[in-house]
């Protein structure tokens, strides 16, 4: 167990530890004691929020006191983050962002030097520094700071030479919501940029409008402007872009589990397919059952990106995702990107000359309802008596026919519910049948 690593780094309320400009001194201090064994270099970047630049400053500090060298881009995509840690070979990247979380919160992702996420034992290694005595190197050995100008033009010339040369959007009216985020002022210029008609909204960030009624996680705005402009195609990313939620011309809202559909389908297609694909607990049976009578594999992970990636690379398959919208196509990047995901949804779109629904005749999703229950503090709901008993209640009423899933957030203080089956009454039924139970365990929790 670490004390301050979750499942996707370390995330929380502003102000509130370790979320404070002295924690992140610290983490600066010892992110700098482990990675300059390898290399000098760190690289950091962040999200619109307003803490960033806070947070920005107090790292660097501390890295520099290590005696390690910093390299600043400014507002980009974690994705982006990812790819730059590899072009500049440094021996890390680091991300200040809460991806999809308000702006009143927000957290640090490390990426190693490949630009995949750092490995439980590096974690480790910088939180037995954060317990260390901090020392700053001799004033000769202090580190230099740089800022990349020109970050987001290679990040944007890299997204574009992901599509095919000769391939164009022309003829294709887009809605690109960047959720007043880290895209803001990339995703805009890539689809223009390979001839779509690009409609931005969500591109005027204060640090305080991140996420805020837009982007991946409140896609109705996203909704009414494909609508209200008769699009082809509505994208949402969210507030650091590595997640992708779509919207169709009639204005249905399509999830990740759509998307690895279309994209692993269309692999199929073109004979560019091998292996299977990654999903998560969290993925729609209706998925997996599509894929089987498609003759692709599918297995299951841990919800989180990080354990999509982790069976990608213990099966040797590239595409994996989540229904939340993050989707990592591992033949050409090493973490979840919005951008690249949606522009492999684009090809299948061109090549195949049909719309987004069109794409996926085929996939019949069984009912499925999620419902989020805030807690004081987390427990892990398959260790309670009382709720061991209720999921086997629950799992006998579906007889088969659809799947319980309790488990606790691994980036906010949440219990998550989630129940699938043939048919929405019962499933309604079951999760305001579970919630009941929950709810009964965190009263009784709050007694004691």
């Amino acid at each position: 167990m670490r004390k301050y690593f979750g499942t996707d780094g370390i995330r929380g309320k502003v102000g509130t530890a370790p979320i404070t400009p002295e924690f992140m001194l610290k983490l600066g201090w010892a992110a700098g004691q482990v990675f300059k064994e390898h290399d000098k270099k760190i690289l950091i970047g962040k999200d619109t929020r307003i803490s960033g630049y806070m947070f920005e400053s107090a790292l660097e500090s501390g890295i520099v006191a290590a005696g390690a060298d910093v390299r600043l881009v400014g507002p980009m995509p974690t994705p982006a983050i990812a790819y730059l840690t590899r072009t500049f070979r440094a021996s890390a990247g680091i991300v200040i962002s809460a991806s999809h979380n308000p702006y009143t919160d927000n957290g640090i992702k490390f990426f190693s030097a490949e630009g995949g996420k750092i490995s439980d034992e590096i974690e480790e290694r910088i939180e037995y520094f954060l317990e260390q005595p901090m020392e700053v190197v001799e004033s000769s050995l202090i580190g230099r700071a740089k800022r990349i100008d020109d970050a987001a033009g290679r990040y944007i010339e890299y997204c574009k030479g992901t599509f095919p040369i000769g391939l164009q959007l022309s003829g294709l009216k887009i809605v690109v919501d960047c959720a007043d985020g880290a895209t803001y002022h990339v995703a805009p210029r890539v689809f223009s940029e390979l001839g779509a008609d690009v409609i931005p909204i969500g591109i005027n960030p204060d640090g305080l409008n991140i996420n805020e009624f837009c982007g991946a996680t409140k896609p109705e705005l996203l909704r009414k402007n494909v609508l209200a402009e008769e699009a082809d195609l509505g994208i949402a990313l969210d507030g650091d872009g590595d997640r992708l939620i779509l919207v169709d011309r009639h204005g249905v809202v399509r999830d990740g589990d759509d998307i690895l559909y279309i994209i692993a389908n269309h692999l199929m297609r073109t004979g560019r397919f091998s292996g299977g694909v990654v999903g998560t607990l969290m993925s729609n049976f209706g998925l997996e059952l599509a894929f089987s009578e498609t003759g692709i594999g599918f297995s299951r992970a841990a919800v989180g990106d990080r354990y999509v990636n982790e069976k990608l690379m213990q099966h040797g398959w590239v595409l994996g995702g989540e229904p939340s919208g993050h989707i990592v196509c591992r033949s050409i990047t090493t973490t979840g990107d919005g951008i690249i995901a949606a522009l492999q949804v684009l090809r299948a779109m061109v090549e195949e000359d049909k719309a987004l629904d069109e794409l996926l005749v085929g996939l019949v999703k069984f009912p499925q309802k999620l419902k989020n229950i805030r807690v004081a503090k987390r427990f892990i709901p398959n260790e309670e008596p009382a709720l061991q008993k209720a999921i086997a209640v629950a799992n006998e009423r579906l007889n088969g026919l659809g799947r319980v899933l309790l488990r606790a957030s691994g980036t906010e203080p949440l219990i998550r519910v989630m129940v699938e089956g043939r048919d929405d009454e019962t499933v309604d039924e079951l999760v305001e049948y579970l919630v009941d139970e929950v709810n009964a365990v965190v009263e009784s929790k709050s007694r004691v």
